[in-house]
């Protein structure tokens, strides 16, 4: 009989009758040899300095990686070899979480104020117009950077970026967000942000545009707390709500400058092309769905919550 003819019998390729009846031909038997196979490259001893070595220095390459296990053992291993077995014990790189630093007040404030309104309802939070403003810059941070850490350790301390404020020179916007209303988008240009542009250029044509009785809602920046600010606010009856410094992960409007982020950069705006970008972000902020809006602002319990369970450090959001 053949092997094509075997091939058909069994339901097998020719190929794998031919590979098989070899075998056989060389060592007696059709079966692999009891710890055949490709040779493991590292030892058990070197996975662990790899496992060590990538916890105490978190934001190190694999590349990096590679080279140190070369000079502390004399073993050359690929990259992905030195992937694999950190992925083994569960080890993954992942975009390091960006936080702001908090000192004990800062955490104190916070979690006073999560006290304070964890039990608000989605109606008195209806009230609130969330502003903002923020950079639109290019590579204001190394999106391909990464950092080793297991499931669930992605907002350690170890893990974390700690990032204070946006740097380079684009394009700074300001806008608003409700429940079921968002302000336009102002584009700020001609130099920085101070009391009195903040006063003529942002509150009176947009947040005093907005429905009676709201509650602003701005962060502690030097602009915003100006004197001048407060009097027009007590002269137009605009309640402020009371804000803990450095605590954007409470601004449900930050999410919302991501989206705007990602939809911009989806136009493939050309670097350097201001006009453009200008156009791109006035476009796409009015094209954000509405119900992104009041999603996020449907968190602000939860928000609330997870600052306490963090004692008033940073949280997931």
């Amino acid at each position: 009989m053949t092997q094509r003819e075997v091939a058909h019998a069994v339901g097998a390729s020719q190929s794998v009758i031919s590979k098989a009846w070899n075998r056989f031909r060389r060592f007696g038997s059709v079966s692999r040899k009891h710890g055949g196979g490709r040779q493991r490259v590292t030892t058990s001893n070197q996975d662990r300095y790899l496992t060590l070595h990538a916890r105490r220095n978190r934001f190190m390459p694999a590349v990096s990686l590679q080279t140190d296990l070369q000079d502390a053992t004399g073993v050359r291993v690929s990259t992905q070899t030195v992937r694999r077995r950190l992925h083994k014990v569960g080890l993954r790189a992942r975009r390091p979480a960006v936080r702001v630093p908090l000192s004990r007040a800062h955490k104190l404030a916070r979690l006073q104020w999560a006290r304070e309104h964890r039990r608000w309802t989605l109606n008195q939070w209806g009230t609130v117009l969330f502003t903002d403003e923020s950079w639109f810059c290019v590579n204001f941070l190394d999106r391909r950077r990464r950092v080793w850490c297991l499931p669930g350790e992605r907002n350690l301390p170890q893990s974390v970026v700690q990032h204070d404020r946006i740097g380079g020179s684009s394009v700074m916007v300001w806008g608003g967000i409700s429940i079921g209303a968002r302000t336009e988008l102002a584009i700020i240009e001609n130099g920085s942000l101070t009391g009195q542009r903040y006063r003529d250029e942002i509150l009176r044509p947009y947040a005093g545009a907005m429905w009676p009785d709201f509650v602003l809602m701005d962060d502690n920046a030097d602009p915003h707390r100006a004197r001048l600010v407060t009097e027009f606010l007590e002269e137009e009856d605009i309640s402020r709500m009371e804000w803990p410094a450095r605590s954007p992960d409470l601004n449900p409007i930050e999410h919302i400058w991501e989206q705007l982020q990602s939809r911009v950069q989806a136009r493939q705006v050309p670097l350097g092309a201001l006009v453009e970008l200008r156009t791109a972000l006035l476009e796409e902020w009015q094209a954000i769905p509405q119900q992104n809006i009041q999603n996020l602002i449907s968190s602000m319990q939860r928000r609330c919550e997870a600052v306490i369970s963090f004692r008033g450090g940073n949280t997931d959001y």
